[in-house]
């Protein structure tokens, strides 16, 4: 007997017994033999697990032999030292999009050794919060996980797969056959659980499950739960003849089961209405709840009818069989009148294995007239039991059912009476009540279609942009402003206009230029002009700069091979010129001449140098200019705002004032004054380029209505663009932004968490029993499509603790340079310019013991092969790379200046109070109009909802005065004062 699928005391909604112990003392009590851990993924139960048990048979555990002798010691010598082994076990809930549907999934995953498992666990550490709950939940494809798992030698069964909400086959957000979930790893998935709410007969008619054996667990949250549910293995007691059993059925002698009508999810219904349907009721009502209107929730006894192609009753060949029963406390509970965990059914079921052995065998094997000796009705409830002469009321929408012995009345007619012994019975913690924010469903947006394609070339590259933007790319040569409000297609704009000037008016490829702010940006640009069928130059100001040094380095006193200092190695060089640390950095940060004379003697440049060094160079050299400018005949600079002062001077150089210079941005979202940037530039274009043309992009496709609506009253008081217009053209529904006035940072938090659970439409079991999430919230969403957005880093302390708390999956994004981390400069430092070997087998040599700092160095090393000087200027650069697998799908935190250019379904913005949003610094003057440009960036980040917060902890902020319509959410309610006690004081 083997139950392999339980959970930890560190899993949510689950008993604090729920320890190695516990589960040892149950397991006998039951007569499970083989039980599963659960839980290995978390931290602390797999150091418990390390701690309390010691290798057994192959791939199995045991108990520690001085705990195993201390549970023997407290149950009778029916049930003492009868054999338990564990199995590593874990359940998975995986929570991503497939094919514009969110897929809620839940997984078990096998591990044969605790090498193996620790091995998985780093790994999902690098996709989501593992430590926070036993049941991590993760932003992956199903695919992948099944993908990781096999890696690590395990094995992967999907978990009660008919469940409505979170199963592979669930009504709710599950797939219709198991294959289409794991792709093309499909053939490694050999059994799949059946769950409570479904037996073995209802899945046989579904024929493309013939090919999984069919497994039952208890998914106990609790020890005395454990065996409710149970395999059957005819097999050696080890892990890898578990597995084989499985991956052939040889061995697979078949299943314990409830009555599935006992289920949560057998049949249709609404709870909250109590409403309860048969599948042809729910047709009949088209799936809509009679009393309030809304859908009911579809059951697995419907969804088995959907899928099946077979008659009821039909049964495969070969397949094992299986068996209903009724745990043995609820025949004791109906028998005497009392809950199933009452003292009375405690006592009489100690009663009972202490005479006859473990339940299972009681409720299977003890002859009827043995157990009627000791008890008529229960002699005459068990028999009936193995008859299947039992009285069902399925269980619906989160309720159980209930599985009768005796029809009603009839046992109050026998007058019967059992003796008793008290037992306590186990604490029980009453739920905590929630409050749910209602968020009204939206549709998905529709599939943009792809352009035409003839002859491997877009049929018309203008044909397919809206009046503004052809307008805008289709213009001809000259001078040209491109003003895109947020949302318009900034982007397909420029990039369309590049393309057209190449394919269709015969621009030459290697003339054009295009120049953006950060490297992401530049290959995003790159990737869609070659798919238009336009390869141009497409790069940053700073890689700009490495170009023109790399052509010209002589004349700047650089050798063809220099280098590019990173921070660690500014520091150094400028503590060689002052001897302290403190003056080095001072040194450093205003570029001091000694400084830069002790970078040249080493041959190198820093950050700052690649755009400073080539200025200075052609300012000195009109030669080069001309050079420039009849290299690059058409340039064309994104977000023109961004500029700062020698930005512009370099582009004055390289751009006649009667040139082909595409400018395209929008000063209202001009927000990194603190960089140098001056939004001054881009308002005095055509000062500097008289005659350019200007066209307005003004069609929005990001945002809802009342996102537009909000973003445009807060940003206009300050405008930068006379005429300020937004049209809202996408299709994101209108469901007005929400503000919510939390008590404290901590409170906001948890709205945040809450509502991103309730917008998902639940994360877990638990967030329907509980009653904290009552609807399917938005479709078509993943984890990724949430970002939460804040003024300063030190406000995403609470919003982590809080997203943790809850297990949702996040990360916290920022535009840190991966040579700030620790350890990872001392590594670069050491690696050669060049070598025979890889640059990721160099830093794994290198980097020894500092395994976090080789993981985050190894995907751009990867990236890099053998050339170190590339890997080596990329990392001086500034790159990004991220440490999180890069297939996470995760909640973005990040801050309000590190959003700009990004965009997603749901957006928080926290903190709107005085003094945080406009942010206000002691002996400062204040800029409120680039702060409420900066609201109005942020703003515009969300697609469908948006929601707004702030706290008791400061006035809220005057920005929001400008809001319009928004729904009020759950105000804070002030504290209530405590009564008063009058004392002597005497």
């Amino acid at each position: 007997m083997a139950d392999l699928h339980i959970h930890s005391k560190y899993s949510r909604a689950c008993s604090r017994d729920c320890d190695l112990e516990h589960l040892t003392w149950w397991a006998r009590r039951k007569g499970i033999s083989l039980v599963g851990t659960g839980d290995f993924t978390h931290p602390a139960w797999h150091d418990h697990l390390r701690d309390a048990l010691v290798p057994a048979e192959p791939g199995l555990f045991r108990l520690r032999d001085d705990l195993d002798r201390d549970i023997d010691r407290t149950l009778p010598p029916s049930l003492a030292g009868r054999t338990v082994r564990f199995m590593l076990s874990v359940e998975i809930s995986t929570i991503y999009k497939r094919d514009g549907r969110t897929r809620k999934v839940h997984h078990l995953v096998y591990m044969p050794d605790l090498d193996s498992a620790a091995e998985f666990n780093r790994r999902l550490a690098r996709i989501g919060n593992i430590a926070s709950d036993g049941r991590p939940i993760l932003g992956l494809d199903s695919r992948d996980l099944l993908e990781i798992t096999l890696e690590c030698g395990g094995y992967l069964v999907p978990a009660h797969v008919w469940t409505p909400w979170f199963a592979v086959l669930g009504s709710k957000s599950g797939f219709d056959a198991v294959a289409d979930c794991y792709a093309d790893l499909a053939e490694h998935v050999f059994a799949v659980e059946t769950g409570l709410s479904s037996d073995p007969e209802m899945n046989w008619r579904v024929s493309s499950l013939d090919r999984y054996r069919l497994v039952s667990n208890s998914d106990a949250h609790s020890p005395p739960a454990l065996g409710r549910e149970a395999t059957v293995f005819d097999t050696s007691l080890d892990y890898h003849s578990v597995r084989r059993a499985l991956e052939t059925g040889d061995g697979h002698a078949g299943s314990i089961e409830f009555f599935p009508e006992e289920g949560k999810y057998h049949v249709d219904g609404h709870r909250k209405c109590g409403v309860r349907m048969e599948p042809v009721e729910t047709l009949a009502h088209n799936g809509i709840c009679p009393v309030c209107g809304k859908p009911l929730t579809v059951g697995v006894l419907s969804r088995v009818e959907e899928l099946a192609d077979r008659e009821p009753g039909f049964r495969p060949g070969g397949v094992a069989g299986f068996v209903n029963l009724v745990p043995l406390p609820e025949i004791v509970s109906e028998i005497v009148g009392t809950g199933p965990k009452s003292k009375k059914v405690l006592s009489e079921v100690d009663r009972l294995t202490a005479a006859f052995g473990p339940e299972l065998s009681i409720l299977q094997d003890v002859p009827v007239d043995d157990l009627a000796a000791h008890s008529t009705l229960v002699g005459e409830a068990v028999e009936r039991l193995r008859r299947g002469q039992v009285v069902r009321d399925a269980g619906y929408d989160g309720e159980y059912g209930v599985i009768r012995l005796f029809e009603p009345g009839e046992l109050e007619r026998r007058g019967s009476a059992l003796s008793l012994f008290d037992f306590a019975a186990p604490a029980v913690e009453a739920p905590t009540a929630k409050v749910a924010v209602a968020v009204a469903p939206v549709p998905a947006p529709p599939i943009t279609a792809p352009e035409p394609v003839v002859d491997g070339k877009p049929a018309g590259l203008l044909e397919w942009l809206d009046p503004e933007q052809r307008e805008a790319a289709g213009s001809g040569g000259g001078p040209l402003l491109i003003i895109a409000g947020p949302g318009t297609g900034k982007t397909r704009t420029l990039t369309h206009r590049i393309a057209h000037l190449v394919l269709e008016r015969g621009a030459p490829a290697d003339e054009c230029l295009a120049i953006t702010f950060t490297r992401r940006a530049a290959e995003e640009m790159a990737e869609r002009l070659e798919v238009l069928g336009a390869r141009v130059t497409v790069a940053t100001f700073h890689s700009l700069g490495v170009r023109i040094l790399q052509e010209h380095h002589a004349d700047v006193g650089l050798s063809p091979s220099f280098g590019v200092a990173d921070p660690d190695r500014q520091v150094e060089v400028a503590r060689t010129v002052c001897g302290d640390d403190k003056e080095a950095r001072r040194l450093v940060a205003e570029g001091a001449e000694v400084y830069k004379k002790a970078l040249r003697a080493l041959d190198l440049v820093d950050f700052d140098d690649l755009v400073g060094l080539p200025l200075g160079l052609l300012e000195s050299r009109p030669d080069l200019v001309d050079a420039y400018r009849a290299r690059f005949r058409w340039i064309s600079v994104d977000e023109y705002q961004d500029v700062d002062e020698r930005q512009y001077r370099l582009l004055e150089l390289l751009a006649p004032s009667d040139g082909n210079l595409t400018a395209i941005g929008d000063p209202d979202q001009a927000i990194y004054r603190f960089r140098g940037a001056d939004v001054g530039f881009f308002l005095r274009f055509q000062e500097d380029f008289p005659g350019a043309r200007v066209v307005h992009l003004t069609r929005n496709y990001r945002s809802s209505p009342a996102v537009v609506r909000g973003a445009l009253n807060v940003v206009s008081p300050s405008t930068l663009v006379p005429g300020r217009a937004l049209e809202p053209l996408g299709d994101h529904g209108d469901a007005p932004i929400g503000v919510h006035h939390a008590a404290s940072e901590q409170a906001e938090a948890a709205f945040v968490a809450r509502t991103i659970e309730q917008v998902l439409g639940g994360t877990s079991f638990h967030a329907f029993d509980s009653g904290r999430v009552t609807s399917d919230g938005t479709q078509g969403l993943g984890f990724s499509d949430f970002a939460v957005l804040y003024r300063t880093d030190r406000q995403s302390k609470a919003l982590v603790d809080a997203l943790t708390r809850s297990g949702l999956p996040f990360q916290k994004r920022s535009h840190d340079r991966l040579l700030d981390r620790p350890g990872v400069a001392r590594i670069v430092r050491e690696l050669p310019f060049a070598a025979g070997e890889s640059v990721v087998d160099r830093i794994k040599a290198v980097a020894g013991e500092d395994h976090a700092a080789y993981e985050l160095l190894k995907p751009l090393a990867l990236d890099c092969g053998t050339d170190f000087e590339r890997f080596h200027t990329t990392l001086a650069l500034g790159v990004e790379v991220d440490t999180w697998d890069p297939r996470a799908d995760r909640i973005s935190l990040l801050t309000l200046h590190a959003s700009k250019g990004l965009e997603f379904p749901v957006v928080f913005i926290v903190g709107c109070e005085d003094g945080l949003l406009p942010l206000r610094w002691p002996g400062q003057d204040d800029d409120t109009d680039e702060e409420r440009r900066l609201l109005f960036v942020g703003m515009t980040r969300a697609q469908r909802h948006l929601f707004l917060s702030h706290t008791s902890a400061r006035p809220r902020s005057p920005f929001l005065a400008d809001l319009g319509d928004f729904r009020r959410i759950g105000d804070a309610q002030p504290q209530r004062r405590r009564a008063g006690t009058q004392v002597s004081l005497f």
